[in-house]
């Protein structure tokens, strides 16, 4: 849109003057921002009850399963000229009530209509993630948009609903109406991502630890370096999971409710050789480093370079203001790596790359940051599978 054309209408419509200049700047929204978007109705829900203080996150909004979900032939992009529905009625197999528990079958692909909707001014675009429950439990999940040409964006300016692709990869998975799987932050401008600001942060606020006790250099190229830790403290430290096939059912309602030798291999010792990773197979695994994000700032795991190896560490790459930093009070946490062999068997190392974190600004330093106080399940994580299962 032209300058000339948004000063005439802002001049025939004066709120739209005031949307604009309500939030400035270059970066993602925090919690209080997000808030302001709600009042406005830019991001809004198609249920009575609204949108809940819960779903709010410190530089995120959580969003919500619907009603009614949809089995389909295959995952999909609606592409520039349909929209979401018009091809679920192209590929759709079975419809699933979410009103009442659903079983959502591993190996399947099914496309959820979300409870909320978008309504973004010009300037203001959205990138969504996974939760990280959802990337633990190995559930691929994905935001759709209408029109949409990319997974997990969507444009300044966008108008519409919104749709989750769900594929349950290694468990079997039992969801409702109304749970969160994944998350969506808002993003002012176009912010570039620069070494720079990592290294600036580093010398300031010391952004990895190797223990409580010992900070050491970011080592910053491309983003910060993350490592993966295949050594245990002590003998009997869990350093790896693999997940069991054919494995129950998971109920996501249910915390801290299955054990986790039903569904997981524990591994303790590791050969000094490393850890071969099965193609086909799915690992939890934790960083070497101990990573801290300022609340002003939040991060994102960048996907594996293919240059580094046949493997990708996935899902949950985006880490909340606050994580592993607290009030300054919290010495890093570990960053946990849920990771995929490709088509072959590969072999990895113990403090070997696995991939890399991008700083990103926030507009403002948010009401809320990341920690107990919000309900968040792994400020001080060592290695830790997703809140279901045992501790």
């Amino acid at each position: 849109m032209s300058e000339e054309v948004l000063s005439l209408e802002t001049e025939l419509f004066p709120e739209m003057a005031q949307e604009a200049s309500s939030i400035s700047g270059t970066g993602i929204l925090a919690s209080q921002q997000i808030r302001e978007l709600l009042e406005r109705q830019q991001v809004f829900t198609r249920v009575s009850e609204g949108i809940a203080e819960a779903q709010i996150q410190p530089a995120s909004l959580d969003l919500r399963l619907g009603t009614v979900g949809y089995r389909v032939q295959a995952s999909f992009l609606p592409g520039q000229s349909s929209t979401v529905e018009e091809r679920i009625k192209d590929l759709q197999m079975v419809r699933v009530d979410l009103t009442r528990a659903a079983v959502l079958e591993k190996g399947c692909v099914y496309i959820i209509p979300l409870l909320e909707e978008l309504k973004l001014p010009e300037g203001m675009s959205a990138k969504a993630n996974p939760k990280s429950t959802t990337g633990r439990l190995d559930i691929f999940t994905r935001l759709i948009a209408d029109y949409g040409t990319e997974f997990e964006r969507v444009p300044a300016g966008y108008r519409g609903k919104l749709y989750a692709e769900i594929v349950p990869r290694t468990f079997t998975v039992i969801v409702r109406s109304g749970m969160r799987l994944n998350q969506i932050r808002f993003i002012k401008g176009k912010p570039r991502f620069h070494d720079s600001v990592i290294t600036a942060l580093d010398e300031e606020k010391n952004l990895v630890y190797l223990d409580e006790d010992s900070p050491v250099k970011a080592q910053v190229d491309s983003g910060l370096r993350i490592s993966v830790n295949l050594q245990g403290s002590e003998p009997s430290e869990i350093v790896a999971y693999k997940a069991k096939r054919n494995a129950p059912a998971v109920d996501l309602e249910k915390i801290g409710h299955y054990d986790p030798e039903e569904f997981w291999d524990a591994k303790s010792r590791i050969s000094d050789k490393g850890l071969i990773l099965d193609p086909g197979d799915f690992y939890i695994l934790a960083s070497k480093e101990r990573i801290r994000v300022p609340p002003d700032h939040a991060a994102e795991m960048v996907p594996i370079d293919p240059s580094i190896g046949e493997f990708r560490i996935h899902y949950a790459g985006f880490f909340d203001p606050g994580f592993g930093y607290g009030s300054s009070d919290i010495k890093g946490t570990r960053a946990v790596l849920e990771v995929r062999a490709h088509e072959v068997p590969f072999l990895i190392e113990h403090g070997q790359i696995v991939g890399r974190l991008t700083y990103m600004r926030l507009l403002a330093e948010p009401d809320k940051i990341y920690g107990l106080n919000i309900g968040s399940s792994y400020q001080r994580q060592s290695l830790t599978l997703s809140k279901q299962f045992k501790r």
